[in-house]
């Protein structure tokens, strides 16, 4: 620090000396400029032979040395009397300054003190034409000025020299402190003694020490390394392939892996090696290692092998084991597993209940499930046999106690033998010795039996094998009951489903039906169909599928089946339909329990349909739903244009109907996207493949399913798959009668006629008197509280169903009269003398309808 501050005194000394130096060099330069320049002006010589040269001179060199910037032009003649000063009362006063070389023609410069102080000035001769000196002309600067200029530079000379000797004290600091820590604070007494004790140390211990840089090059190798290794005496510096060592040795440095106690075979010696990576500077900059010598370790090598090979089969049988859900499929894994890596034979014999997904019951009989070994023609229980092991089998008291047995020689082993006397005696001519049975336990109950048959190695299993095996059996216990509880949890869902499914379809007149239905491999989801009579002789055609899988998807399902029959009871449209449905669906979700909330279940889709068979029309809604297909007659197959609207739950968007005219014969399709949807192609493929296998003339319902399944149904479906194939039928003209109905209470008498004819015509008199009744009640209330047009409609079909249409939206309901009260009664008497009665309303009004039962003489419509 003091040779820092020596230099930077010196450097300012130098550098204030030099900067006034260059300074008053500068003044002088600039004085002798202005002045000659003043001196050759134009005009000086016409102003100096003017009567009052004063006059002129003055205001010329003001200007002038103002604009020169120095402190004073003075013009004088040849005797020194000043023509101009910076101060006029010192104009004719004599110059203060050498005169003498100037007159002689020379330009002198010179430092006097003067009338504005000590001043640098030039002086300049002003000569004629012919050369003779007629006046001289003196500038320049005042010393005071010169300096204020030399002690503005100052502070920037300073803050230069205090930046450098602040950037030197950092970098001094910085050096300084690496140093320490390099050295960790040692002086170069103790760094000199620490490299001696290091040296002595690193050659004297029996462990060879590498360290090698990041390129694989030998930074150091100590005596021990050299002796182990056979390394040359130039080996450091060289990489570490090309000093001779063993492949195995070279390919571990070269790697800079993490290394612990590794053995490695280096010549005839046995090596165990550690290797860390070393971090100079916070990288990884190559590695340390440490060999020793471990050659009595080969005794033990074969042991440490078989120890290897057992870890090695944990490991795998950790990610072989289990990979589905399915118990007979993880049966199979652990067999294939064990066999022939551990075992020449394994057989896995669970408890039947295991197999169903029940839970295992004391003396099961067990069946066998997996078999696995070397080769095919083994005499051991085939595949799929219900074995009843007697209590003297090692496998019964393992299934009763839960503990694993070794029977180490089969040939003397009389309770084994009991089980099977012909069979186990060419199990033992065939070669198998040795049996480990090994019982299933998962938490604290035994699903089964692993059987591991030993017959080519000639050495009996033993307790290190007993062990190998519990380990072994243990893990594989956890996953087959997991896929156990599976089995169980997915048939109750799957029965849970097909309860909620409708069984048998209803019956009715306007569709010829084909349904499917199938779960998913993984799991049941929600997916469901129904078909639902509609008063008219209409038929409502639904399918829906619930987003997710599991129990609460299969419950949901059934919820939203059962709403749908709810709605469609009021005779909703299908777009209302669809617009309550989504209500529900949101309520059940804001209802919904955390753990629903999980499954995943977040809405559903739905199409709904209603067919008129007197109409032939067809009106559908879907909400997110694929789109039905329409099979014409003539095998033309289309993908209506439905609306798609939002799926259920969503909620904030209007669903839009679509009303189609089916010519009879048509079909309808309706299915589930499981059907059209497959990870091995598009759902545009499976569409283009549906309407390829639909499109074909003259077909039922049977048979187009038939066709639809065999082009398209998976063989494992990732999803639930639901079908509804509707053939369209029609009511005809001679089972349908309807007329309007005059706006007068008159008419009523001559709508009973009218209908008694009617039913004359279909052979039902049995039914005239209270059709005429229902038909009286529901006139008479059309024509006092509703309004014009009114019409009857009557439809022969599986039932009579008598209707009444009136231009009102006004909804009758039912009331009990009094027995005092004159009337009150109508509804009462049609809902006494019909099956079912109802209403419905229409874009101009309402129908109310009734139906009654068919006479047992009467037949329905084929």
């Amino acid at each position: 620090m003091a040779i820092v501050v020596l230099l930077a005194a010196a450097a300012l000394l130098a550098l204030v000396l030099q900067s006034r130096h260059d300074i008053e060099r500068e003044a002088r330069n600039r004085s002798v400029a202005v002045a000659e320049t003043f001196a050759n002006s134009l005009g000086l010589q016409d102003a100096l032979n003017a009567p009052d040269p004063s006059a002129v001179l003055q205001p010329l060199a003001e200007k002038t040395r103002k604009a020169a910037r120095v402190d004073f032009i003075v013009v004088m003649d040849t005797h020194g009397i000043r023509y101009s000063h910076p101060d006029p009362d010192l104009i004719g006063e004599r110059f203060v300054g050498t005169i003498g070389p100037s007159l002689a023609g020379q330009v002198l410069t010179e430092s006097v003190q003067g009338p504005l102080g000590k001043e640098i000035q030039a002086i300049v001769p002003v000569t004629s034409p012919d050369g003779d000196v007629v006046a001289l002309v003196s500038a320049g600067l005042t010393v005071e000025n010169v300096t204020g200029i030399a002690d503005r530079q100052l502070p920037v000379i300073l803050m230069a020299i205090a930046t450098g000797l602040a950037l030197a004290t950092a970098g001094t600091a910085l050096i300084s402190r690496r140093l320490r820590r390099q050295t960790h604070g040692l002086g170069t007494q103790e760094m000199t003694r620490m490299y001696e004790h290091h040296d002595a140390v690193l050659h004297a211990v029996r462990e060879g020490v590498l360290i090698t840089d990041g390129e694989g090059r030998l930074l150091l190798a100590n005596d021990e390394a050299g002796r182990l290794l056979d390394l040359p005496d130039d080996a450091e510096g060289r990489p570490v392939d090309e000093v001779g060592m063993d492949r195995r040795m070279t390919e571990l440095l070269r790697s800079g892996r993490v290394a612990t106690d590794e053995v490695v075979e280096a010549g005839d010696r046995l090596l165990v090696v550690n290797q860390r990576p070393t971090h100079p500077g916070g990288r990884p900059q190559g590695s340390a290692v440490t060999i020793r010598d471990s050659t009595e370790m080969r005794l033990l090598s074969s042991r440490a092998e078989t120890a290897r090979k057992r870890l090695k089969l944990l490991y795998d049988a950790g990610g072989d084991i289990g990979t589905t859900l399915d118990v007979v499929r993880t049966a199979q894994e652990l067999a294939d597993v064990a066999a022939p890596r551990f075992a020449d034979f394994v057989t896995v014999d669970l408890a039947d209940p295991v197999l169903k997904g029940e839970e295992p019951g004391p003396g099961a009989d067990m069946r066998r499930t997996a078999v696995s070994g070397i080769r095919a023609d083994h005499p051991l229980y085939p595949l799929g046999t219900l074995i009843d092991f007697l209590p003297s089998t090692p496998q019964a008291r393992g299934y009763g106690t839960g503990r694993a047995e070794l029977v180490p020689d089969l040939h003397d082993a009389p309770g084994w033998q009991a089980q099977d006397v012909a069979r186990t005696s060419e199990i033992v001519e065939y070669g198998i010795h040795s049996l480990i049975a090994a019982p299933l336990n998962a938490r604290g109950a035994v699903l089964g039996v692993v059987n591991f048959w030993r017959s080519e190695k000639p050495e009996p299993f033993d307790e290190d094998d007993l062990s190998l095996a519990e380990e072994l059996v243990g893990r594989a216990a956890v996953t087959m009951d997991n896929a156990r509880r599976y089995t169980r949890e997915h048939h109750l869902a799957v029965t849970l489903q097909r309860s909620l499914l409708p069984q048998d379809l209803p019956e009715q007149s306007a569709v010829d039906v084909a349904h499917f239905y199938q779960p998913a491999q993984s799991g049941v989801g929600g997916d469901w169909f129904d078909v639902i009579p509609l008063p008219g002789s209409r038929v409502g055609l639904v399918v829906g599928d619930v987003v997710g899988h599991g129990l609460h998807a299969a419950a949901t399902m059934g919820r939203l089946r059962t709403a749908v029959h709810t709605f469609s009871s009021l005779d909703l449209p299908p777009d209302e339909l669809l617009a309550r449905l989504d209500n529900l669906v949101q309520r059940m979700d804001e209802e919904g329990d955390s753990a629903a909330r999980n499954s995943g279940i977040l809405g559903a889709t739905c199409l709904y349909a209603v067919y008129d068979p007197v109409s032939q029309n067809c009106t559908m809604a879907r909400a997110g739903h694929m789109p039905p297909l329409v099979v014409a007659p003539d095998g033309t197959t289309t993908i209506s244009e439905l609306p798609a609207g939002p799926p259920l739950g969503l909620g904030g968007m209007p669903f839009e109907t679509t009303e189609l005219h089916l010519a009879e014969g048509s079909q309808l399709v309706l299915y589930t996207d499981g059907l059209v949807e497959e990870r091995s192609r598009d759902i545009a493929e499976g569409m283009e493949k549906l309407r390829t296998a639909l499109s074909h003339p003259d077909r039922d319902p049977q048979a187009s399913r038939r066709a639809v399944l065999d082009a398209l149904l998976p063989g494992k479906p990732a999803d639930d798959v639901a079908l509804l194939i509707a053939r369209t039928r029609t009511l005809g003209p001679d089972r349908v009668a309807q007329w309007d109905v005059p706006f007068d209470p008159s008419e009523v008498g001559a709508t009973r006629d009218r209908a008694s004819r009617q039913l004359e015509e279909w052979n039902l008199q049995e039914l005239a008197f209270t059709t005429e009744l229902i038909l009286s009640e529901l006139v008479t209330n059309a024509l006092r509280y509703g309004a014009a047009p009114v019409r009857v409609r009557l439809l022969h079909d599986r039932t009579l169903t008598c209707e009444v249409w009136d231009g009102t939206s006004t909804a009758p309901h039912l009331r009990y009269a009094a027995t005092t009260d004159e009337g009150g009664r109508g509804l009462f008497l049609v809902a006494q003398l019909s099956e079912h009665w109802g209403t419905r309303y229409t874009p101009q009004g309402k129908v109310i309808w009734a139906d009654q039962v068919l006479p047992t003489t009467a037949g329905a419509p084929a």
